[in-house]
């Protein structure tokens, strides 16, 4: 664990936010920080054909080294933190021995990791957590997935006696702004399948996503002195303010679970002038992800007529629900669902509530499910990981890998 531990430590210093706003590849050049650093360590560990290509995609591989007809599996991680909150100066606190009771992460501010609002932070009583400091994110989306790919990885590689197909990896950037697979060559890679390590909790193992588009609003007022603005002042805000009031209350996110899709609004900026408003529309179901869509559309279509088209609306797809691609080749998840079994993991299948590269990866050739790094709270200030739960995914890989074998 404690190697672990040090990878993990260090990977999560390095700042690699990526930007939805920009239109480069990779978003962000301080991607390629990370990249360069795990491109040197993959070479001195041994892994083969190790290249950091110029969209900041890093490959390698392990050859087979047995006679044995066995699939060429992958693994695969992003290099990126969230945009919603910094990634910059990550402090990570260590707490051996974990006593059960809340955590403060900054007394000065006053952010406390409470077992009231995240009760499950009990069940970890006794091990190691990894915390922030409640200033930034953590990183444990996806940085420990890479480090527990390469930590379980590396195993084959210092034991050569331990048969095994070809293995790849490839550590991406983007995944955050759903742009991770833009540059992926599926061809390239190699694998027949493969598995994004980018879950949360042990045991978690995923197989369908939500279907997603992304939509922006562009609403224009009209601004004039709020004295003399009787039947003159069109205030682009209130327009805002009334588009998402029609949307239904109880399809956004903090109503939902489970296999109920929502209207995210992500970020709203404007004045009277002008606003800018910013959603998300999931659903797993394809027919109720297009109605979502449609009403919409029909929400924008009504205020358009009521306000003399004061909206546009720029609004696409971002990705669908992998199990569609999965389905056909269910061993993949029955094999890893086997491997946590063997390991006294029980595994905890659910309908991922968000996306992954895999649900991309699937569609464009790749059969690509998500097994658990350990992480809770992701994107945020409250965000942790147990070491304990970070060894058993390292343990799973390899035992995948294993049964493959």
């Amino acid at each position: 664990m404690d190697n672990i531990l040090e990878r993990f430590l260090r990977y999560v210093k390095i700042d690699t936010q990526s930007d939805e706003e920009s239109k480069a590849n990779p978003s962000t050049e301080k991607q390629f920080d990370l990249g360069r650093m795990l491109e040197k360590e993959l070479k001195e560990i041994g892994f083969q054909n190790v290249e950091l290509d110029e969209n900041c995609n890093l490959w390698a591989e392990i050859k087979s080294n047995t006679k044995k007809d066995i699939p060429t599996i992958g693994f695969i991680a992003h290099m990126d933190t969230a945009t919603e909150i910094s990634g910059k100066n990550v402090n990570p606190q260590v707490i051996e021995n974990y006593n059960g009771r809340d955590i403060i992460l900054n007394k000065e501010e006053d952010v406390i990791l409470s077992t009231d609002d995240f009760p499950e932070l009990k069940n970890y009583k006794g091990q190691t957590l990894i915390t922030t400091d409640g200033k930034t994110l953590l990183g444990a989306d996806n940085k420990a997935g890479i480090a527990e790919i390469i930590s379980a990885l590396e195993y084959f590689i210092k034991n050569p006696e331990v048969k095994h197909g070809t293995i790849k990896i490839a550590f991406t950037p983007d995944e955050e702004v759903g742009r991770g697979t833009e540059t992926f060559d599926v061809e390239r890679f190699g694998a027949d399948f493969a598995y994004t390590v980018d879950g949360g909790e042990i045991g978690g193992l995923e197989y369908e996503t939500f279907n997603a588009a992304k939509a922006k609003l562009t609403i224009k007022g009209k601004n004039v002195h709020p004295g003399s603005a009787k039947n003159t002042m069109v205030n682009s805000l209130r327009i805002g303010f009334e588009f998402n009031n029609l949307l239904p209350e109880n399809e956004k996110p903090e109503y939902t679970e489970d296999y109920e899709g929502f209207y995210h609004l992500l970020e709203t900026k404007g004045a009277v002038e002008e606003t800018v408003m910013k959603y998300i529309i999931r659903d797993h179901d394809m027919e109720k992800f297009e109605n979502k869509k449609e009403l919409f559309e029909k929400t924008v279509e009504y205020l358009n007529y009521k306000y003399k088209n004061r909206i546009t609306l720029k609004m696409e797809d971002q990705y669908y629900n992998m199990s569609e691609k999965i389905e056909p080749v269910y061993h993949i998840v029955e094999t890893a669902k086997k491997a946590m079994e063997d390991l006294g993991i029980e595994p905890i299948i659910n309908p991922v509530r968000g996306g992954t590269d895999g649900a991309r990866l699937s569609y464009i050739g790749l059969p690509t499910p998500n097994i658990f790094t350990g992480g809770h709270n992701f994107h945020g200030k409250y965000e942790y990981i147990p070491l304990e739960s970070m060894e058993k995914a390292v343990l799973v890989i390899r035992k995948i890998v294993e049964l493959y074998s």
